[in-house]
């Protein structure tokens, strides 16, 4: 799941970042509502949820709000604010937030209200995906295979490995391009090479057999690839 995150609080900021990716997100962090409607102008469909300060240099996170609505777009959005009182709330609510957590907070709650999302948002994906023999197991970042006669396989993931694997099992039978999931996946300050994407195939494919299983990944030549598994 990619996120944006906007706060200007550079301490903060990371704190969240670092929290988010410990959880399998992938979180572009900008510090200003200018970037932030920038990122949302060029690349909202690529995001599954947004965190918007309500304090923000340029666009506040409630301007950020009303304009995302004002274009009837229904990306999930977490505000986060130091301005607890319920008229405040109430403002973020109606200006289209989805959801309010007032500074200080513990990361602990921003996850939990996350995952609400994830459960209340048709927008967002479930935690545990399957796909024929192949169940991706978000609790332990790794892939079961499930084959007929045969014991169950347990395949570790490494986070990149796991975020390859769940956004191409998400799009099903779809041939993803490459630039796709090199926009998805690698955040805006890693700067990916171009090869990055096949590297990482390739790495996956050199794990499959590893363990002795057929990998489910495609190469479309010219096109990019896509998960998936035969009958």
């Amino acid at each position: 799941m990619r996120v944006l995150l906007v706060e200007d609080e550079e301490d903060l900021g990371q704190a969240i970042k670092q929290v988010l990716i410990g959880e399998k997100y992938v979180v572009d962090w900008v510090t200003d509502g200018a970037q932030a409607w920038y990122c949302l102008e060029t690349q909202w469909a690529d995001y599954t949820v947004a965190i918007f300060d309500w304090l923000l240099p340029e666009l506040s996170g409630l301007e950020l709000c009303q304009r995302l609505r004002s274009r009837q777009n229904p990306l999930p959005v977490l505000m986060l604010t130091a301005l607890g009182q319920p008229e405040k709330r109430i403002a973020g609510l109606d200006a289209g937030a989805d959801d309010y957590l007032v500074k200080p907070f513990v990361m602990e709650e921003l996850l939990a209200r996350l995952r609400a999302l994830q459960r209340r948002s048709p927008q967002l994906k479930p935690q545990q995906l399957t796909i024929g023999a192949f169940t991706l197991d978000d609790a332990n970042t790794r892939l079961l295979v499930n084959l007929p006669e045969q014991p169950t396989q347990e395949i570790p993931l490494t986070l990149k490995e796991f975020q390859v694997l769940a956004y191409l099992m998400e799009n099903g039978d779809c041939i993803i391009p490459g630039s796709k999931l090199r926009s998805q996946l690698w955040d805006i300050d890693e700067e990916p090479v171009s090869n990055v994407v096949a590297a990482q195939i390739r790495l996956l494919r050199r794990k499959f057999a590893r363990y002795g299983c057929d990998c489910p990944i495609e190469t479309v030549p010219g096109q990019g690839y896509r998960f998936r598994v035969t009958s």
